[in-house]
């Protein structure tokens, strides 16, 4: 299949049906047989969800009349276009007949002149549409209003760099598995092979590689020597802290990058259980433990309503890693721009508040939960652990005195960007022993 046609069909189920890019993708891509076209399948659809916003501004500022619902492959195929058009270096020519070709791939070649009018309407008139449609700040942003809104009323200052940072492009960031290399060894050997590789600034394990690449052909990739992970996500199995003979709880652990880091950091552990309410999403932290030859007791069920999987056992240390917006990793998920709502927030923070009040039950006297989220919204983050912390005599915010992020009114926020890493929000919280 060709690269546009692949991305058309993802972009299309995203848009119209909500389905999230991650899931998508990987199987789209297979039906694509060239490395360089499957890249560039994968360009288009994360442009094109990046910068959605605009996209759909300039669209409607050059269709006579809305599309019909039942058109909505005919929306990704114009957002397509003028995504090529704005962004990308091809041909205008090639952008423009490449685009219109897809109608018939679609089934829909009566569609051919209207695609042709919109895109080659833009090319002629871009001049004098880019500064109309960006008139409006939240499509200049690329983002939804009711994000916008929010980014702006949580950081008055730093709203402008967030959004920027969210349209850019992230760099690949892997962890080193130092039970099985040395982090200096497996840079030299990937700058032998000609990959450019730097050490994460602050970070033991942390490798970025500037140009993004398939993973499974880097060395050691089999024999578990590396995962891909963040650098914000990295901080969570330090700050955690574990010591020989804790019993750990990684509470919604999928995918399983954090489970494993706790691991090859503290092997000598009497027990981790990593938990996740979605069987499916369980099998991918078995699968990804198996490569890294590591192994911990994993459990079906809801951090929220641990009496349906708790044996009963306290824990010396919890992961709680909760559901949030993921309004810190839209450079790394753009579709969360489409898939997420304003109304989905009251939910998110319910939900949270739930998990944390279970989980702190769980927790030994003298244990230490950390709370985790990919946010970079005040109510789910400072904003909730400061209301437990005031519920709870025997709860103890442990302050993070770290050279990352910045302080806030309980914990320590990562805005996205900064030294080089998502956006992530940390706090440890330490349950008082009885007098």
């Amino acid at each position: 299949m060709k690269p546009r046609l692949a991305a058309v069909r993802v972009l299309n189920r995203v848009l119209g049906q909500g389905r999230s890019l991650s899931s998508l993708l990987p199987g789209a891509l297979e039906s694509v047989s060239d490395s360089r076209e499957r890249a560039f399948a994968r360009q288009l659809c994360f442009g094109v969800l990046r910068y959605l916003p605009r996209l759909e501004a300039c669209a409607a500022h050059h269709l006579n009349r809305p599309l019909k619902a039942k058109d909505s492959d005919l929306r990704a195929i114009i957002l397509l276009g003028l995504y090529q058009l704005i962004y990308l270096r091809v041909p205008d020519h090639a952008a423009v007949s490449e685009t219109v070709a897809l109608t018939r791939a679609v089934g829909k070649p009566w569609a051919r002149s209207l695609v042709n009018a919109v895109l080659r309407g833009f090319l002629r008139f871009k001049e004098q549409t880019l500064p109309v449609v960006d008139r409006d700040e939240a499509v200049a942003a690329a983002h939804p209003r009711w994000l916008l809104d929010m980014l702006r009323s949580d950081w008055p200052d730093q709203w402008p760099a967030i959004v920027e940072a969210n349209n850019e492009q992230p760099p690949l960031t892997l962890r080193i598995n130092r039970r099985r290399i040395e982090r200096s060894a497996w840079i030299g050997r990937l700058r032998a092979d000609g990959v450019e590789a730097v050490e994460l600034p602050g970070s033991e394990s942390g490798v970025v590689l500037p140009r993004p690449v398939d993973v499974t052909t880097l060395p050691g990739f089999q024999e578990g020597e590396f995962s891909v992970q963040d650098g914000a996500a990295q901080l969570a199995a330090e700050l955690l802290d574990v010591q020989p003979g804790d019993r750990v709880l990684d509470a919604c652990a999928a995918p399983g990058g954090k489970t494993a880091h706790i691991l090859e950091l503290q092997p000598d552990i009497a027990e981790l259980v990593a938990v996740d309410i979605d069987e499916s999403r369980l099998q991918r932290v078995e699968q990804n433990l198996s490569r890294l030859g590591l192994d911990a007791r994993l459990q079906i069920g809801d951090a929220a309503d641990p009496s349906r999987w708790w044996d009963g056992d306290l824990y010396d240390r919890i992961l709680l890693d909760v559901p949030c917006s993921a309004t810190g990793v839209i450079r790394r998920h753009p579709d969360i721009k489409v898939l997420r709502r304003a109304d989905d927030i009251p939910g998110l923070v319910v939900k949270q508040q739930q998990m944390l009040e279970s989980l702190w039950f769980l927790l030994k006297p003298g244990g230490i939960l950390l709370y985790a989220t990919c946010s970079v919204l005040i109510q789910e983050n400072a904003q909730q652990v400061a209301d437990f912390v005031g519920r709870h005599l025997d709860a103890r915010e442990m302050p993070l005195n770290q050279p990352w992020g910045r302080p806030m009114l309980a914990g320590r926020q990562i805005l996205p960007g900064d030294r080089q890493m998502d956006g992530f929000y940390y706090a440890c919280l330490h349950k008082r022993c009885r007098a």
